[in-house]
């Protein structure tokens, strides 16, 4: 367990952003992770299946291996941040952050290495100690390979689903505070101030005073929180945001689904996905429908005091009134495959 002790002044300064980057820096993880002769679970299988596929069969992706070196069991306690820059501004482009990458300073490189490898720096990492403006730049190639085949066509989908967590988070923030985003992250953190504490297998403190707090939603986390804490000035959390069934092509559907038979299964998908409230878009992307079916959907679920709405700046939200919570509970012991995206997270 990490706790990570958070002063007055870092929460008061806590915001969100989007960061591609960093995105795909987890799906390189959460590929590394997996057994090359196993699939991936739901609903990471088909982006695991693609990515694994694009890194063997691009020859420009393979300076990527140096984040398999990074993440493998010797050198993954001690991973310097600058392979995983902090993204400038709420939501940069790609283009941006891997500029960003490519034009990382000798200095910062000279720094974090000293900071992480105090023993000795590993052989995989002298080409961006001491030829790292080659280094840097066949590094960002490879990322821009990647990305054009793995991820480029997931990403529609995937944005729109962080779209929807940033603005849930950021409503919260604005209505009550940075404490109830910080307890709203139960599933993959835990809250107990100033303590935030991120499940990891080492124990380890961490404080973190006079920085800024912020947090990155990543649909590739796999229920794996991450902390970034080289930046003089931000300490960057990574976590898994919901919406990671917009990487699956077809949603699963409970083999036993006694609430569609009785309401449909249109509404009733929608109503399982209301698990926190919604856009039209945004469930659209995740239940793999146009949004005018979704709509028709949630008309007749308002209808029935099952959902309300509420418009947020340009948003309409949609959630679960007590009614559609109450029906939602009456079928819980229907299997659900999502549930497995709850289980507590781990990570090495």
């Amino acid at each position: 367990m990490i706790r990570i002790q958070l002063g007055e002044s870092t929460l008061d300064r806590t915001r969100i952003a989007i960061s591609p980057l960093n995105e795909l820096v987890a799906g390189l993880e959460l590929v590394h992770r997996e057994r090359a002769n196993e699939r991936a679970p739901w609903p990471y299988t088909e982006w695991v299946d693609r990515a694994r596929k694009v890194l063997r069969d691009v020859p420009e992706t393979a300076p990527l291996r140096v984040y398999a070196e990074l993440y493998g069991a010797e050198h993954a306690r001690r991973t310097p941040d600058l392979f995983t820059h902090v993204p400038i501004g709420a939501r940069p482009a790609l283009a941006e952050q891997v500029e960003q990458l490519r034009a990382t300073p000798h200095e910062t490189v000279e720094e974090q290495f000293t900071t992480h490898y105090p023993e000795g720096l590993p052989s995989f990492l002298e080409p961006y100690m001491y030829d790292g403006e080659r280094a840097f730049t066949l590094l960002a190639d490879a990322m821009l390979a990647f990305w054009a085949g793995a991820l480029a066509p997931y990403w529609p989908v995937m944005r729109a689903a962080l779209d929807e967590e940033v603005l849930l988070r950021a409503r919260t923030l604005a209505a009550h505070g940075p404490e109830a985003v910080l307890t709203g992250l139960r599933w993959v953190a835990r809250w107990d101030r100033p303590v935030l504490s991120l499940p990891k297998r080492r124990e380890s403190v961490l404080p973190a005073h006079d920085k800024r707090l912020l947090l990155v939603p990543l649909i590739l986390a796999q229920d794996r929180p991450s902390v970034s804490t080289d930046h003089p000035e931000i300490l960057m959390v990574t976590y898994q945001a919901r919406g990671a069934a917009v990487l699956a092509r077809k949603p699963v559907r409970p083999a036993r689904d006694r609430l569609a038979q009785l309401i449909g299964p249109g509404r009733a998908g929608v109503l399982r996905a209301l698990t926190e409230p919604a856009t039209t878009t945004a469930l659209a992307a995740t239940l793999g429908l146009s949004p005018s079916t979704v709509s028709e959907q949630l008309s007749s679920l308002l209808e029935t005091g099952a959902v309300t709405r509420s418009r947020t700046g340009r948003h309409v939200l949609y959630e679960l009134e007590p009614a559609g919570a109450a029906l939602l509970a009456q079928f819980t012991d229907d299997p659900d495959p999502a549930e497995a995206l709850e289980d507590p997270p781990h990570r090495s």
